[in-house]
């Protein structure tokens, strides 16, 4: 029986065209699914072929785990202690083996054996090819529609296949078996059964990969596409440097007579491309990214991350665009959050938040509204700054002598000191109102605590949108703690 395995195996290498490396290993996973059918659970079966006689021993293992991690999966693990006590020297991530008898291929049928080893043997020539494919280090695949699964698109280029799902496809788009077809290599899933090479048309990097393939200068180092965003088979942004003074980064991307980005948007379904020169000066990269609109005047909050942008009301409906097309596109060309708004609504919110700096230095630091506006007015904004900037600063101000500034400082620190002890007093007000809710870190608390939540019932009350503005939590995760804290509403 065992030379007839080594007949087998090498019969198979030939025919197939693979390693015996490969099909060895195919039979010893054949033989330890059956071993595992036989003393059912979830045992760890290793098999272990002699390559030279056909000879094979079974063992029976199991993972040594740390005490702490706890057993889960008595069949196949041993926590750290008892394996010390069971074999002596030994540590976590190692496996203890026993050895126990072996099946035969007799026993688990001929039949059952070749179709296991085929099967290893099919998924080892799908990786090879899929190997082979990568190494070729291509981003764009180039293929042939051969079927429709599921609304999902099966591409076939060589011998190679990829899977575009309908949600990574170009609106509107209508593609038929035999097209031509062209999509990003967005990733590879190993977990699936089928095509593991995953394709998108509609990702950000398929335009910038189309780009590079019509620019030979991206290629050549002379031009680099920073960023890009698009609404699908609408319209798109990208943001372009040159690193040679000699090459003008918009026109050469645009080609002669629009011949590059026409092929572009040809490929895409028509989408529209605006081009953008991108900028170290992020203010100047958001008036950039807001073209054909004209901007005014543009105010940064470095904390928010955020921009408010102001426009006259010619230019607010193209700066906003159809459906807020431009500005969402335009944030996400920039990563800046940007807020559209014209004049009068952004001195309003300046007025606005000048009364409630103005309040803040009246309360805290107890002087009049006109040292407090003389400290607006100089550019202060919060009692940080007043406490710490460099005390030159606050010397050079008209009327502010050494005494006044010191008094300011101290004045400004001791609000500070008792803002701090206050606010840690409503934390853990607030991490006893919330109790033992999973996933709560002292910074989540803190923020909490900052948004006014003090209880598991503010919390429940809170939108998801709301709980993300708080936090900046994912949405999964805003979801799942908000149902968290709405359990104890429905348990009697």
């Amino acid at each position: 029986m065992n030379r007839e395995m080594l007949m087998l195996v090498d019969a198979i290498s030939r025919e197939k065209s693979v390693d015996r490396e490969v099909v060895f290993g195919a039979v010893e996973a054949a033989l330890a699914s059956a071993t595992k059918r036989l003393h059912g659970g979830e045992v760890d079966i290793r098999v272990s072929v002699d390559r030279d006689s056909g000879d094979y021993e079974t063992f029976r293992r199991w993972l040594v785990v740390p005490d702490s991690a706890g057993l889960q999966n008595p069949d196949a693990e041993e926590l750290l202690t008892d394996a010390i006590d069971r074999v002596g020297e030994i540590e976590e991530g190692d496996y203890i083996e026993e050895p126990i008898e072996s099946v035969t291929i007799g026993r688990i049928g001929a039949q059952a054996a070749k179709q296991v080893i085929l099967q290893k043997i099919r998924d080892a020539e799908r990786e090879q090819l899929l190997n082979d494919f990568l190494s070729r280090g291509e981003k764009i695949m180039v293929g042939t529609v051969k079927r429709l699964d599921k609304g999902d698109i099966i591409v076939e280029s060589g011998r190679v296949e990829g899977r575009l799902k309908r949600n990574e496809m170009i609106p509107k788009e209508n593609l038929r078996s035999g097209d031509r077809v062209r999509a990003f290599i967005s990733g590879i899933d190993s977990t699936v059964r089928g095509p593991q090479i995953m394709l998108s048309r509609s990702a950000p990097g398929f335009m910038v990969e189309l780009f590079a393939q019509e620019v030979p200068e991206i290629e050549q180092g002379l031009l680099e596409i920073k960023s890009c965003a698009r609404d699908s088979g609408s319209r798109a942004k990208i943001a372009v440097i040159s690193h040679d003074k000699r090459v003008d980064p918009i026109g050469t991307c645009v080609g002669v007579r629009g011949s590059r980005v026409t092929a572009v948007t040809n490929e895409l379904a028509g989408e529209r491309v605006d081009i953008v020169l991108w900028s170290e000066d992020p203010a100047q990269f958001v008036i950039g990214a807001l073209a054909p609109a004209n901007v005014q005047s543009i105010v940064v909050d470095e904390e928010r991350h955020a921009m408010d942008v102001v426009v006259d009301d010619e230019n607010l409906a193209i700066a906003i665009g159809r459906g807020g097309q431009n500005v969402r596109l335009a944030s996400e060309l920039t990563g800046w959050r940007i807020n559209i708004m014209t004049a009068e609504e952004s001195q309003a919110k300046q007025d606005q938040e000048s009364q409630g700096i103005r309040a803040l230095f009246v309360e805290k630091l107890d002087v009049d509204e006109e040292v407090a506006d003389i400290l607006i007015g100089e550019g202060f904004t919060s009692l940080e700054e007043v406490a710490y900037v460099p005390m030159q600063e606050m010397l050079d101000i008209e009327g502010f002598d050494e005494d006044t500034v010191m008094e300011l400082r101290n004045r400004a620190k001791d609000a500070l000191l008792t803002l701090e002890i206050a606010r840690e007093e409503n934390v853990e007000d607030v991490a006893q109102g919330l109790g033992d809710l999973e996933g709560l870190t002292p910074e989540l608390i803190a923020r909490l605590a900052d948004g006014g939540i003090h209880n598991r019932d503010d919390l429940a009350d809170l939108a998801v949108d709301e709980l993300i503005e708080l936090t900046d939590m994912p949405e999964e995760q805003a979801k799942a703690l908000i149902m968290k804290a709405r359990e104890h509403w429905f348990t009697t």
